[in-house]
């Protein structure tokens, strides 16, 4: 099946489209227009579309934002036609998800369909219920995806889930698809270890999972949480530590309780976007010819990333 656009864009921005392996011939098969940007840390090229609602789903319910690729920009936009890949992102401790929209928004801009859920966001928050809110995230999507009038009805590829999360939420990421068969991948930022065990629950992970750290992180740094994840973690699976990063610098903003790195916020989300996007699309099975870019000597000699891996 070849990819073509969905839209027309600057042909600078414009890579050939790579024939799929591997996927469906089902009727219902995937849609494929993930933007064909030669720079998958620029913009893909959907229309980025978003919608406030309350999730319901598995026992649980909760407010909140969903990023998705549109027919045109903006709040309540109808969805790009074809059938999009699902993700699940959770939040920071005391972390608004307003400080991940640049993220959010780049994912949707590559097709992604991104639950955000604004729960546990207090003071004492539950890991393990967190863990559960994301999962009912996916689940909220594969029954909107056969619900008649829903916005996303016959929309979103059932078979290609991902979690992601920062700090608290990267943890909890690790506990949701520990719990969740439907999960094929997982990519954390500064992923923090949690209670139940995020490092135990890695070593319990089949499905490729990335943890993606900041050198200069001291709030959830990389020896103390990530590497020990990586550790943790049987095949396949990667740590890319960005040189100089922060783990105020995974988000839009920061805060009181902030670190800093030597790299600036702008470089790290450049960086950020460009080696999880290429991993969530290489590892869902959506584009086959970034292996190079997930696993090989492109990923081992990006510039700014230290690359540790084991395909």
């Amino acid at each position: 099946m070849l990819r073509t656009l969905a839209r027309a864009v600057p042909a600078v921005a414009l890579a050939i489209a790579a024939a799929l392996a591997g996927l469906s011939t089902a009727s219902a098969a995937p849609d494929t227009t993930l933007a064909a940007a030669a720079d998958p840390a620029a913009p893909g090229a959907y229309p980025v579309a978003y919608t406030d609602l309350t999730v319901s789903a598995s026992g649980r319910t909760y407010s909140a934002r969903v990023w998705y690729p549109g027919n045109a920009a903006g709040a309540n936009a109808p969805v790009a036609p074809g059938l999009h890949p699902g993700l699940a992102f959770g939040h920071g401790f005391f972390q608004d998800i307003s400080k991940y929209e640049s993220i959010l928004r780049h994912y949707a801009s590559w097709g992604f369909i991104a639950v955000a859920p604004k729960s546990q966001g207090g003071i004492a928050p539950s890991h393990t219920g967190f863990a559960d809110d994301l999962n009912a995230a996916l689940a909220w999507l594969t029954t909107q995806n056969s619900t008649t009038g829903s916005r996303f009805a016959g929309a979103v590829d059932t078979s290609r889930y991902a979690l992601s999360g920062h700090s608290m939420g990267g943890g909890a990421a690790l506990l949701a698809a520990a719990r969740n068969p439907a999960v094929k991948s997982v990519s954390t930022l500064a992923a923090a270890e949690t209670n139940p065990s995020a490092v135990s629950a890695s070593a319990t992970l089949a499905v490729p999972s990335q943890y993606v750290g900041g050198s200069r992180d001291t709030v959830a740094g990389v020896d103390g949480h990530q590497r020990k994840m990586y550790d943790a973690k049987p095949a396949p699976t990667q740590l890319r530590v960005i040189t100089g990063g922060f783990h105020c610098g995974f988000t839009d903003s920061g805060g009181f309780g902030c670190d800093s790195g030597s790299v600036t916020r702008a470089e790290q989300q450049r960086l950020t976007r460009a080696v999880t996007t290429t991993y969530l699309l290489y590892t869902l099975g959506l584009d086959t010819s970034l292996r190079d870019q997930v696993w090989g000597s492109a990923a081992q000699t990006l510039p700014g990333v230290v690359y540790t891996a084991k395909p």
